[in-house]
């Protein structure tokens, strides 16, 4: 497949035809940073630009298309932009249409969920030596999986007393999550005595999601009876509770559950207020602050350097915190190692350089912190830029050694 300069959207379905010049790097995935990194325009209105589709001096990739976890990986894995939709007419009432038309190569995903071992053994069988000779045009060379920003996964609800004030200081156990979540508790006076008989709504996240893998596998560590780990909630619990109703994407969660009495859910902090007990409980006693977060995440460390050149080896989890917000991991790019199209190499490079450099004049650390997400630390910075940006390291994208004769098609 080969790349085009112009995005080009169907008059028929869009009602609009749009150009993105230039467009080179290719990619989409979780919705929890979208705005962060930059989205398409939705019904001919344009979103406010981000770290990954903005003018100089960020590297100007194309808009961040963002499908959930799972079809970001499974576009970026089988190479196929057709997985890429967006609501580019504005008409939530009909079908979300391709961003891509015709099909172009995927360059990268962003991704809450960790990139599987089956997804890991299925791409090397198919894309990398020495399952594929060098040479071979199906060598797309190894894949490097990074952490970009710390996040929590936050529980908004809605839920009014009997005398009609409305609850503002929820706080739930693990346990109490396990059974409202699993449905072993059904209305809200069976998580407290003093709130009322209103149904408990859950609400959980449609098909594969990165955060309901960050969501499930705190709830697996505290109950494995009732939930498993993975990216889709319906698998994770088995068994759907009556209660629960499934909803798209991550500004969709926040805005259903905060209108909707008796509900909650799950979402990441970028569509809530996550400092106000009255839109989100607090989980063991703690709110995900900032700092509860950073606290949570503090023990994490980057791998040791003879360990860095496996992409699960970066994919560093931490199920139950012994300290700070409960919910907690790392949005992920995911990136090739090799580009046949030097122009990729280069914007890849450029925003490895800048968003891991520990100058905040230079960095990406102001935007964000004003998405409501979390820089990681500087120590995770300088791993990250030492193994894939300094051009020595034979593992840095475009190392021209290790990407000789491979990568990624054009």
């Amino acid at each position: 497949m080969f790349k085009r300069n112009v995005l080009a959207v169907s008059m028929a379905v869009a009602g609009l035809c749009s150009a993105q010049a230039m467009a080179a790097v290719v990619g989409g995935g979780a919705t929890l940073p979208q705005n962060l990194y930059g989205v398409p325009p939705t019904g001919g209105v344009a979103a406010p630009v981000g770290i990954l589709n903005g003018p100089a001096p960020q590297p100007a990739f194309a808009n961040y298309v963002g499908v959930g976890s799972g079809g970001g990986k499974s576009a970026f894995l089988t190479n196929n932009s057709d997985v890429l939709v967006w609501n580019l007419d504005g008409n939530s009432a009909t079908a979300l249409e391709k961003v891509y038309v015709p099909a172009v190569t995927v360059d990268y995903a962003g991704s809450d969920s960790i990139l599987s071992t089956a997804e890991l053994t299925t791409y090397r069988a198919a894309h990398q030596s020495p399952a594929v000779p060098t040479g071979n045009a199906a060598n797309w060379g190894p894949i490097i999986q990074i952490p970009a920003e710390a996040t929590s996964v936050t529980v908004p609800y809605k839920l009014t007393l009997a005398n009609g004030t409305a609850v503002n200081n929820l706080n739930l156990t693990s346990a109490q999550l396990c059974d409202i979540f699993s449905g072993t508790v059904t209305t809200w006076n069976q998580v407290n005595s003093t709130y009322p008989t209103t149904p408990i709504k859950v609400y959980y996240r449609a098909g594969s999601s990165g955060t309901s893998e960050i969501f499930t596998r705190h709830l697996n560590s505290q109950c494995p009876t009732k939930f498993t780990t993975n990216g889709t909630f319906t698998t994770a619990v088995g068994t759907v509770p009556a209660n629960a109703t499934a909803v798209t994407g991550s500004a969709a969660m926040a805005s259903t559950v905060l209108s909707t009495e008796g509900a909650i859910g799950y979402v990441g902090p970028e569509d809530v207020n996550a400092t106000s007990n009255a839109v989100v409980a607090r989980v063991n006693g703690n709110l995900p602050t900032v700092g509860n977060v950073t606290t949570a995440l503090s023990t994490i460390a980057p791998p040791a350097t003879a360990d860095r050149g496996l992409p699960e080896n970066w994919a560093k989890v931490l199920p139950n915190p012994a300290t700070g917000y409960s919910i907690v991991g790392y949005t992920f790019l995911v990136f090739n190692q090799c580009y046949k199209d030097s122009t990729d190499t280069a914007a890849v490079r450029d925003f490895i350089s800048r968003h891991y450099t520990l100058s905040d004049a230079n960095n990406n650390d102001d935007e964000i912190i004003a998405a409501k997400l979390i820089p990681i630390t500087d120590t995770w910075k300088t791993a990250i830029r030492s193994t894939f940006w300094t051009a020595t390291n034979s593992l840095s994208v475009g190392n021209t050694t290790a990407c000789n004769g491979i990568g990624r098609p054009q």
